[in-house]
């Protein structure tokens, strides 16, 4: 196990790499002779190397900045919904090198774990020939309750006290992280994507439901792991009523029930993508509905940055596409909710859909490897 010290350095150059050490030293507040003390295991263990030379901002000079190795490894993401596992392999920084998604052909444990090896296996092959690092590890996110890597709640599989990791490491020969889509969600976007760099920021997806990740001081909040956050928070007068029985509440932004209410205005069933088609042509059909939901998000946005204090908000999630539709509404939307006096709601989108839920489980696959790194051994593992 490495020391806090270490732990640190490691996420700084794997976050920021290629970093100078002068950086590195100022932000660690090491002096320059601790951190050469620091750095030199990870470059004995071939867990770091060293750049060519660039000049550093701080001191004006040539100097050999330090990254992480590309031949450390890849890591592969797989998010699972009630039917189908979407899979990423990433490089150390959860970079997607390639992408690909199956059905699921039954939801019971063994059957899951064997198509995802399949998928995984299917992804490498696709990098064999032009990739040499070797999987390093592997991570699984799914909606519900996770803890301690234990389903111990998940809906969408109809599963309850499901230990995945075990079944599926052996196949993959690789370790297993598994946890909670919206928690490895936020931790890909704390460490690799928007909400890099930014000390407190929430995070609210819209998908097959509406979830919300939240850090604080650096930190990803886990108390509530997969607990319902904001799925039912109150954010219309009116809108649909949902499964429970509540009208307007946040649930009206999650995927069924747009397609259900859309489905209604044309008269007819219709694909997600051709909503959002519709949608950003301005059809006439749509528009109130499009305009209702901007103005639910709004609210919803609003809402969370003002409960956790946090200007900062990411949108994520295979149901966002909407937003590019609806972007000055929402925006309208968040500001009508605020105080004029208080700061502006800093936005961000990230629309890469399933990938993004993907990618977040390579992501604590990342984290879960960089605490597995012992230093001064053979094996980095």
């Amino acid at each position: 196990m490495l020391t806090a010290s270490e732990s640190a350095l490691a996420r700084a150059v794997l976050v920021h790499g290629p970093i100078a050490r002068s950086a590195l030293a100022h932000s660690l507040a090491l002096s320059p002779a601790s951190l050469t003390r620091l750095v030199r295991p990870f470059l004995d263990q071939g867990v770091f190397i060293e750049r060519p030379h660039m000049v550093d901002g701080l001191v004006g000079r040539p100097v050999t900045p330090l990254d992480v190795a590309p031949e450390w490894g890849r890591f592969a993401g797989v998010k699972l919904t009630g039917d189908r596992a979407y899979a990423v392999v990433t490089d150390a920084r959860a970079e997607v090198l390639v992408r690909g998604e199956r059905a699921l052909v039954s939801t019971e444990p063994e059957a899951v774990c064997e198509l995802v090896a399949d998928l995984v296996g299917d992804l490498l092959a696709d990098l064999a020939t032009s990739d040499a690092a070797r999987l390093r590890a592997a991570g699984v996110s799914l909606g519900g309750v996770v803890r301690g890597g234990r389903a111990e709640f998940a809906p969408f599989l109809d599963w309850a006290d499901v230990e995945i990791a075990p079944l599926l490491a052996p196949r993959l020969g690789v370790p297993v992280t598994v946890e909670n889509d919206v928690i490895a969600l936020t931790e890909a976007e704390h460490w690799f994507g928007y909400g890099r760099g930014i000390p407190g920021f929430s995070l609210l997806t819209v998908g097959a439901g509406v979830g919300h990740g939240l850090v604080v001081d650096d930190r990803v909040v886990r108390a509530a792991a997969g607990a319902d956050l904001v799925g039912h928070v109150p954010v219309a007068e009116s809108g649909p009523i949902c499964p429970l029985g509540h009208r307007g509440c946040a649930h009206m932004l999650a995927t069924a029930s747009i397609l259900a209410e859309c489905a209604g205005a044309l008269g007819r069933p219709a694909a997600y993508d051709e909503l959002t088609d519709l949608a950003l042509t301005g059809d006439e059909r749509i528009t109130p509905i499009v305009d209702a939901l901007a103005e639910a998000l709004g609210s919803l946005i609003a809402l969370v940055a003002g409960l956790t204090q946090q200007r900062v908000v990411v949108l994520a999630g295979d149901g966002i596409g909407l937003f590019a539709a609806a972007e000055e509404r929402v925006q309208a939307a968040i500001a009508a909710a605020r105080d004029p006096r208080a700061d502006p709601v800093e936005l961000h989108v990230d629309d890469s859909g399933f990938s993004a839920w993907a990618r977040g489980a390579a992501a604590v696959a990342i984290q879960a490897a960089v605490d597995r790194i012992v230093l001064g051994k053979s094996s980095a593992v």
